[in-house]
């Protein structure tokens, strides 16, 4: 029997964007060592923020949104951005949930440069590597 298109999708979906990404799937254990990398420079990625004023992008995010660039050959930080919108497989990585907006390519590219001018950025990738192998 021939299955029908449905075009009007239910309202509301209730599911954790987890489930849907397979167990075996390599980014699984790339995300436990970038979140190890991470938790060993966390003190001075806070040195590189004030205090006040207005929420940034967290360097974590801009940290591992650089795996998944590398990773997945993504030729330009608007791209990545857009792909953020649809993309459940980099939603999860980087911990966003499904309601939240993705980045704004503008402060991510201004952000991300700042990071990888900082020695920080080179030591997280450093330490990716070593925890991998």
């Amino acid at each position: 029997m021939r299955g029908e298109v449905d075009p009007q999708s239910s309202m509301f979906h209730y599911f954790s964007v987890a489930s849907r990404i397979p167990a075996d799937h390599p980014l699984r254990r790339v995300k436990k060592l970038a979140e190890s990398a991470l938790s060993a420079i966390s003190a001075e990625l806070d040195g590189l923020y004030a205090r006040t004023g207005r929420p940034s992008i967290p360097p974590e995010r801009l940290l591992k949104a650089q795996l998944l660039i590398a990773f997945y050959s993504v030729r330009s930080d608007r791209l990545f951005c857009e792909q953020l919108d649809y993309n459940l497989l980099f939603r999860w990585f980087l911990d966003l949930d499904l309601e939240s907006g993705g980045l704004d390519q503008s402060n991510f590219s201004r952000l991300r440069e700042r990071l990888v001018e900082t020695d920080i950025a080179r030591r997280f990738f450093d330490e990716v590597v070593r925890l991998a192998r």
